[in-house]
């Protein structure tokens, strides 16, 4: 598997470190890796203008996995990118990278599912959304 680059995601965002984010070795903990992850996926669902929502509609997150890579260093920024490796009927399954100086420092995958908000079932994506998903995967190179 090759290392990918920020530029290889197609939706970003960014995080400010915090003092308080890290640990007694000095370093980023990594539970704060999970609300990095957040971060870059609340910026593709919830995006201002393209947003994936409809009335009565919730994203639950279904699974989250986290590959940690290098650690990350308090003060400074994050970088989060995102893209989409899967749209099933309902869910959208995620790849993300964590970066901090053009470093990767953490990968991700994260699955989350529609879900209608009065029976808490999952329903089936729009298809504008299902179009606008497809262009949000990852770019090789």
């Amino acid at each position: 598997m090759t290392t990918p680059t920020l530029d290889a995601y197609p939706v970003r965002a960014f995080d400010k470190l915090r003092y308080g984010d890290t640990d007694r070795q000095g370093h980023v903990n990594n539970a704060v890796f999970a609300t990095f992850l957040e971060t870059g996926r609340v910026e593709l669902i919830l995006d201002a203008d393209k947003g994936l929502l409809a009335p009565g509609r919730s994203f639950v997150l279904a699974r989250l996995e986290i590959d940690l890579v290098a650690e990350i260093h308090w003060p400074g920024t994050v970088e989060i990118g995102t893209a989409v490796t899967k749209v099933g009927r309902s869910s959208i399954a995620l790849e993300q990278g964590i970066f901090q100086d053009g470093r990767l420092c953490a990968r991700g995958v994260s699955v989350v599912v529609l879900v209608d908000d009065a029976t808490r079932r999952s329903t089936a994506l729009p298809e504008d959304a299902v179009a606008r998903l497809e262009g949000l995967r990852r770019r090789e190179g």
